[in-house]
């Protein structure tokens, strides 16, 4: 540490208590003065980093290759050497969601301008009906719904229909999506909604139901398909951290009912919880970086399959980690281990699952 001179008063600052020598015997407070140098708050900041590496290395190191060691280390007694528990969560929840937001996905991002190629439908005697827009980005199902409204079309002309009837068969994709990619409801606009609810197939639409279409409506007239989906991930991932936070309690209530009652407070199932969804979010921050450095290097080739590998591997080691660390921390045999382990992990998926439906839902409502 580096020295800094000593106050010559010898009344702590902090709890005023008689301090004798460099810290105070009451609170541990350095008694020296509180106006420091643009220098010492230089080398204080490198000082507190190393120290918090030594500390923060073991833990990470524990924490992805053994699991419940780190549990196990900090309900005996030894804390000073690794990060506590919560500091642990808050900082890895910290990163790994700030880098997600900040990072780019790696894919590539459809342009605002986007050029198209534009196909010509020929009649019959050679002559051009009309012609078909498609955009780079198109999806197979928006082809194969183009390609039966051009099978009409030429089965009309064939059959020598009215040309008002091939014209609008050509561009029909009723029930599937709008003229602006969307998926198609059956109305374009507020006012048509309203119309349709007031003197159409659809007057008994319950409360719920308009509520839920006209909000439907509302974000395709203010939204481009692509700015939805940029809406949607970012709001979502941004709020994944709160969702994980409010559902740990109820992990840890779930490992307090399958265990004994005696030999395991609920203060150590929460503390095996911390540690075990600080090891999810830490390891899906790792997929995420390892796959984003790999797309920067190419998405074909032997980069392409070397990160196929690394994300199998990681995500197996996820889906896994949680059986032996369950094992190993509680103490019981495999065989009840493991029947515990499987039916709380289906458990807690379904409800996870639950809470991330009822969570998008959420999400969407409050787009605009």
């Amino acid at each position: 540490m580096s020295k800094s001179a000593l106050r010559k008063d010898k009344t702590c600052l902090n709890c005023k208590h008689v301090v004798d020598q460099r810290f105070c015997p009451n609170c541990g407070q350095e008694n020296t003065d509180s106006r420091k140098t643009f220098h010492h708050l230089f080398i204080h900041f490198f000082e507190d980093l190393t120290h918090y590496e030594n500390a923060f290395w073991r833990t990470i190191r524990n924490l992805l290759f053994k699991p419940s060691a780190l549990t196990k280390e900090y309900l005996s007694g030894k804390r000073l050497s690794y990060l506590a528990p919560v500091r642990l969560y808050i900082f890895i929840s910290f990163i790994t969601f700030f880098l997600i937001t900040v990072i780019p996905d790696g894919e590539d991002q459809p342009s605002k301008s986007k050029s198209k190629n534009v196909t010509n439908v020929v009649g019959k005697n050679g002559d051009k009906k009309d012609s078909v827009v498609f955009s780079q980005n198109v999806n197979l199902r928006d082809l194969v719904l183009m390609t039966d409204s051009i099978k009409k079309n030429e089965e009309a002309i064939n059959d020598k229909s009215d040309s008002a009837v091939v014209s609008s068969n050509l561009h029909d994709t009723k029930g599937y999506y709008d003229k602006s990619g969307y998926l198609n409801f059956g109305y374009d606009s507020v006012k048509e909604l309203d119309s349709m609810r007031k003197y159409g197939p659809r007057k008994e639409m319950s409360d719920f139901e308009y509520w839920f279409s006209k909000k439907i409506v509302l974000v395709k007239e203010n939204n481009t398909k692509q700015e939805i989906i940029d809406k949607f991930r970012t709001s979502f991932i941004n709020n994944i951290p709160k969702v994980l936070f409010v559902y740990m309690p109820l992990f840890a209530f779930f490992l307090w009912l399958f265990h004994n009652k005696k030999r395991w407070y609920y203060f150590d199932h929460g503390i095996f919880t911390l540690h075990y969804f600080s090891f999810l979010l830490l390891v899906l921050l790792l997929l995420y970086l390892i796959d984003w450095l790999f797309t920067i290097g190419g998405k074909e080739g032997i980069l392409s399959t070397v990160n196929y590998l690394i994300q199998g591997i990681g995500y197996f080691w996820m889906f896994y980690y949680f059986f032996p660390a369950h094992h190993r921390f509680y103490g019981e045999s495999r065989t009840v281990s493991l029947l515990k382990s499987i039916t709380l992990f289906f458990i807690n998926c379904f409800l996870i699952f639950f809470i991330l439906v009822v969570f998008a839902v959420y999400t969407f409502i409050n787009l605009h």
